[in-house]
């Protein structure tokens, strides 16, 4: 039988029905060298069974029944029959370029020899094969909507046939002809369902079931392809993580050691001492940032674990005491003294992701006001008195002397507290106070308290 070619290939206009069929592409030399071996396997077929069948009988006869007769090999209803066979057979050439009309041709072939050798009644069961395989060929390169009116031709046809030779042979359209002709009919169509029902069964499953591989293929595709998109989006947020990570450390200490540089650069000549404490301010920076880049690389290789733990609420206080180098920060730290939580560590309840964010937003907040308000009081509260929640706030003044400006990517800061701040389903305000400074407050939850109001509204205010 010849291999069907994927029906997830097919052209699509094929496949609607009552569509144009598409241009058809010439059949390459395999595919004809199949037609070809699918026509002789059926006529190899056919002709073996009408051989073999009548010694096979006479080996072995039914004592019981009528004697079967069947046509002398070479008797003119023989090679009647011989030839429609073949006739069959050869029709199933054109099957791959008209598929419906070789199933119609195939189907009335066995009609002329029913009626031009009714004697070849024993043998004349052997044409419905052809038909069968005709139906096959068929049902596997047209769609089943296109395909109907052709298999109903081909089921009527061989309902006449059979119905015919049946007649002619019993003859009981002399005795009854209501009788005869129900007689005759149901055998014909007994024949029909084998040689055209059956088949059409049997291709059609095949066909679901190919259809069934083709879409979990599909869908083994797209699930791949959803998971090469899900790992591309996990490696995106990581890279903005990185990147918010290295922006808040490089913001925070190269700031200081910029605003370090020029007022070093002022006393260098009338303030020897002091320009002298201040390379000293910038080396201690430029540690930190080298300390802080290679525990960011840590993190990024299996190799070379971080050495330093990640920052928390409690190392806010180290942070504000290196920023006092530079500029005038205050820090005030507001804790319960009620009993049980008296002595309990800065920052409790708080998650590490929380305290990493708060930790960083401190950081940037203090780079932005050394940047954009050069000169003006700071201060860092950390309010720890509430059981539901931590308010961390930075607030400066207005800028005691003109800013020196910000660099072209300015706004990332801003951008990276709004970030964090979600992650961890903070609350940020983030905006001008009314004397002309700038106020960030963050509002971190407990985890002890999972129902706490963390959605406060965010002010988000272009710096």
């Amino acid at each position: 039988m010849a291999p069907a070619e994927p029906l997830a290939q097919r052209p699509q206009a094929e496949a609607e029905a009552g569509g144009a069929a598409p241009a058809r592409r010439p059949a390459t030399a395999r595919e004809r060298r199949t037609d070809v071996l699918v026509a002789l396997g059926t006529a190899v077929v056919a002709l073996g069974l009408l051989l073999a069948l009548p010694p096979l009988d006479a080996a072995d006869p039914d004592t019981v029944g009528e004697t079967v007769s069947y046509p002398a090999v070479g008797s003119a209803p023989w090679t009647v029959l011989t030839v429609g066979l073949l006739a069959q057979a050869a029709a199933l050439l054109a099957a791959r370029r008209a598929p419906r009309t070789t199933l119609v041709v195939v189907a009335a072939i066995p009609v002329l020899v029913a009626v031009l050798a009714p004697q070849a009644f024993e043998l004349f069961g052997l044409t419905p094969f052809a038909v069968a395989v005709a139906v096959v060929l068929a049902a596997l390169r047209v769609p089943l909507a296109r395909l109907w009116p052709a298999l109903t031709a081909a089921a009527v046809l061989v309902v006449i046939g059979g119905a015919a030779i049946w007649a002619v042979l019993a003859g009981g359209f002399r005795a009854d002809f209501t009788q005869g002709l129900t007689t005759s009919v149901g055998q014909g169509v007994l024949q029909a369902v084998g040689a055209v029902g059956l088949p059409l069964l049997v291709t059609l499953v095949v066909l679901s079931r190919r259809e069934v591989r083709v879409a979990r293929t599909a869908e083994a595709t797209a699930v791949d392809r959803e998971q090469d998109a899900l790992i591309d989006a996990a490696v995106s947020r990581e890279r903005a993580a990185m990147a918010r990570e290295l922006h808040d450390i490089a913001a925070h200490h190269l700031s200081g050691i910029a605003l370090m540089s020029a007022v070093i650069d002022r006393q260098i000549d009338t303030d020897p001492e002091r320009a002298h404490e201040g390379v000293r301010q910038v080396r201690e920076q430029s540690t930190a940032v080298l300390e802080d880049l290679r525990r960011l690389v840590g993190l990024l290789r299996e190799d070379s674990p971080a050495e330093r733990a990640v920052e928390t609420v409690a190392g806010i206080v180290d942070l504000v005491e290196r920023a006092r180098f530079r500029s005038d920060v205050r820090l005030d730290v507001l804790a319960t003294d009620r009993a049980p939580r008296v002595g309990r560590p800065l920052g409790d309840g708080v998650g590490p992701l929380a305290q990493l964010a708060a930790y960083r937003t401190v950081q940037e907040a203090l780079a932005n006001a050394a940047l954009h308000a050069p000169g003006a009081s700071c201060t860092v509260t950390i309010d720890d008195r509430a059981d539901d929640h931590l308010l961390v706030r930075v607030e400066n003044g207005p800028a005691a002397v003109p800013a020196q400006g910000s660099t072209p990517a300015g706004g990332n800061g801003l951008r990276g507290m709004r970030e964090r701040a979600e992650l961890v389903g903070a609350g940020l305000q983030v905006g001008p106070t009314d004397d002309g400074g700038w106020l960030v407050a963050l509002r971190l939850g407990r985890e002890a308290q999972p129902g706490s109001d963390t959605a406060a509204d965010h002010q988000e205010v272009a710096r």
